[in-house]
């Protein structure tokens, strides 16, 4: 069964904004597809059209708007980590960013996206409802601007009609005084949903609070204010007392739920954990460290921003004539028949290109990891219809005619190959990152192939031919 029968690639916002009209609640925007492609694989969702707006011009910038920040909701979570701008005046954005995924769902999933699934465990809403941030929706009738708390109704519901779209972001610029932090407990570094998480916004005069935001994530069906730990918080310096007091108020504030991830108790307890860790850190001037100077974001040479369309609107139909044409390991392509499948399946299936294998098609294993435009990403969250004018790369176009790339051959030489169901995926990672990175260090070597699990578990050698390969070229 096709996952959607009618493919839109819109190049404005106003025919973007057309088509929602045209189609109303059966048809759906889909930017990076992180959450929606999981939706359609698990039969939660079906949409007959789906409107893709990730190549759409004016909607992938930050930048200061008078007296606001104006973020577009094409920013991925790896722009957004090193915006300057969303660094400097939005900084707990930033770092919520950072704690995204792995570095191809970063460059996948979008702000927009991250904001309309409205999960209470996505980690880019807490600090914008700290911050104070509106949205702006736009349809065909006309432009509105809501909070948050409006914005937001219940669990996967936010007040958005189905003809509208979210056309921006603005947070009120900052104060020199105000200083924030986002914190968050998963199951594991990477690639984990947040069990619990906070973002602290305060503003100082001196050392003595005068305005305190504090939002909690993932322990109530919305983000939660906790307006008793705000209140303790104003008044005075951040002594060890307020703090373990604002903290347990806080806790006191949620209302979790059980469920796998975590039981309702130990979210409560780790609030307080979060809370005292994050006032301790802003009591002494500590929320910026750890926060990377240098993250591998796996785009290479790029700016990570996927080159935009112009011209007319492109319509795929599933079993529809329309072609779809691409450039993959160099060779030009025009492909009939994909438009219902995703990327991965378009690669093995319709080019024979099996060396990209499909771990989990959740997003959740990177052995699916290629290039597109230069970007990795996971074709197993892609529409195949998406590579229509790209230039795809996967891990047979890596080697040079008969000459292994050197990281193949370090895979070879080191004995990272295990069982090889994985190691398309990380090789692909890893070479994007010593492209990007021709000398990285080895937290930045984690954290490069953070989005790549190992079946056999055999990271050690993993990360050794990475280093190997490193080393030839710096030698």
């Amino acid at each position: 069964m096709a996952l959607w029968q009618t493919y839109y690639t819109p190049t404005s916002i106003e025919e973007t904004l057309r088509l929602l009209a045209d189609h109303g609640p059966g048809a759906r925007i889909i930017a990076g597809g992180t959450d929606l492609l999981v939706e359609f694989e698990r039969g939660v969702r079906r949409t007959p059209a789906l409107i893709d707006i990730s190549r759409v011009q004016g909607l992938g910038h930050a930048a200061v708007d008078g007296d606001s920040l104006r973020l577009g909701p094409l920013l991925s979570h790896n722009r957004l980590l090193v915006s300057p701008a969303v660094v400097a005046r939005a900084f707990p954005l930033a770092q919520a960013a950072w704690t995204v995924g792995g570095p191809q769902i970063r460059n996948q999933g979008t702000l927009g996206g991250n904001l309309v699934t409205a999960s209470p465990a996505n980690d880019t809403i807490p600090p914008l409802w700290a911050l104070e941030a509106t949205v702006t929706l736009r349809s065909v009738r006309g432009e509105r601007t809501l909070s948050f708390p409006d914005f937001y109704r219940g669990v996967r519901q936010v007040d958005l009609a189905p003809d509208e779209m979210v056309v921006a972001v603005q947070v009120p610029l900052p104060a020199a005084d105000v200083r924030g932090i986002f914190v968050k407990l998963g199951l594991r570094r990477a690639l984990a949903i947040s069990v619990v998480n906070a973002a602290v916004v305060l503003q100082f005069d001196g050392r003595r609070v005068t305005r305190a935001r504090v939002a909690l994530g993932s322990v109530a069906p919305t983000i939660v204010r906790a307006l008793e730990a705000e209140a303790m918080l104003c008044g005075g310096p951040l002594t060890a007392e307020q703090i373990a007091a604002a903290a347990q108020a806080g806790a006191e504030a949620a209302s979790p739920i059980d469920d796998i991830r975590a039981g309702a108790d130990y979210r409560r307890r780790m609030v307080r954990v979060l809370l005292q860790r994050a006032l301790e850190a802003l009591a002494a001037g500590r929320e910026r460290e750890g926060f990377p100077t240098q993250p591998p974001l796996l785009w290479g040479r790029t700016d990570g921003q996927f080159p935009r369309l112009a011209g007319k609107t492109i319509c795929h139909q599933v079993g529809g004539d329309e072609p779809i044409e691409c450039n993959v390991n160099g060779e030009n392509h025009v492909l009939r028949g994909a438009n219902g499948k995703t990327l991965l399946h378009m690669l093995r299936e319709d080019l024979g290109l099996t060396g990209t294998k499909e771990g989990c098609g959740e997003g959740e294993c990177g052995a699916c990891t290629v290039w597109m435009d230069g970007i990795a990403v996971l074709s197993c969250l892609i529409p195949a219809p998406r590579a229509h004018g790209t230039q795809i790369v996967t891990i047979e176009g890596l080697s040079q005619g008969d000459a292994l790339h050197p990281l193949q051959q370090s895979f070879i030489d080191a004995g990272a190959v295990q069982c090889g169901y994985c190691i398309p995926g990380f090789i692909m990672s890893g070479a994007k990152l010593l492209e990007e990175l021709p000398h990285p260090s080895r937290d930045q070597i984690l954290h490069g192939i953070a989005g790549n699990l190992c079946r056999c578990t055999g990271y050690a050698k993993i990360v050794a031919a990475i280093e190997q390969t490193a080393g030839w070229m710096k030698e």
